[in-house]
């Protein structure tokens, strides 16, 4: 498994280098993979992981859990949906999705083909075949699809890295502000249908992992300068959507 030479504080972290991890450091700490077994509300999934991954791609942190239990508990708002995950990571909360609403999902992170790979692996081992569809992206590059038609985005545990909240707000606009619905949808929302008050399109984040109220704040209030609107629905779950919706 190549090893990409880079170090994540030269990513993500502040202008000074006193914390950088250098790229013998990630070469010692790299491990290959464990599997270990996590329960999702109502399965049991096997999920393979970095030991040691510079993106932090090798994680399932609380966020991932505690958003999964949110999302059964409000599934009609979620069945039905064209869905696309941001930080996917290892790909288990895409891959609990599928396997309990059947939900259309598309992974996504960081431009690396490692990712991609375990993610991959994952759907195999958990009995989803062909693997869910996957897009390689970066936050803040040109998004691959120029015509986004998901209409729910979501992510969980992605606010650690402050550096990247102004590319972060950059692809979620694009994601928001560029769908457009098909025909049968149109024809749906015009006859009133709706899905159960969740807007379309809309981003739903869990976040658990404590950081600062300020850098926090950053987010929240930089979504709001690019024309986003947010709404904490309780249990740290927030809902992002245009303004204009």
């Amino acid at each position: 498994m190549d090893i990409a030479l880079f170090s994540p504080s030269s990513l993500f972290a502040g202008d000074t280098d006193s914390d950088s991890v250098t790229d013998k450091e990630i070469k010692e700490n790299l491990e290959d993979y464990v599997e270990r077994r996590h329960n999702f509300p109502g399965m049991e999934l096997l999920i393979r992981e970095f030991s040691f991954h510079q993106l932090n791609a090798n994680l399932l942190w609380p966020g991932t859990f505690s958003f999964a239990e949110w999302l059964v508990e409000h599934r009609l708002d979620i069945e039905g949906r064209r869905c696309i995950e941001l930080g996917s990571g290892t790909g288990a909360l895409a891959i609990f999705l599928r396997k309990s609403f059947n939900l259309d999902i598309t992974t996504s992170d960081y431009n690396d083909q490692e990712i991609e790979e375990n993610i991959a692996h994952n759907c195999r081992v958990n009995e989803i075949t062909p693997a869910l569809p996957h897009i390689k992206h970066s936050w803040g590059d040109t998004f691959p699809s120029a015509d986004p038609d998901w209409d729910l985005v979501i992510a969980s545990d992605i606010l650690l890295y402050v550096k990247q909240y102004p590319n972060l707000i950059k692809t979620l606009s694009f994601l928001l502000k560029s769908y457009k619905p098909d025909k049968a949808v149109a024809a749906s929302e015009q006859n009133g249908g709706t899905y159960m008050g969740l807007p379309r399109p809309a981003f739903l984040m869990s976040w658990r992992r404590r950081i600062g109220k300020e850098d926090e704040s950053l987010f929240f209030t930089g979504c709001e300068d690019a024309g986003l609107e947010v709404k904490h629905l309780g249990s740290r779950v927030y809902c992002i959507k245009p303004k204009d919706l």
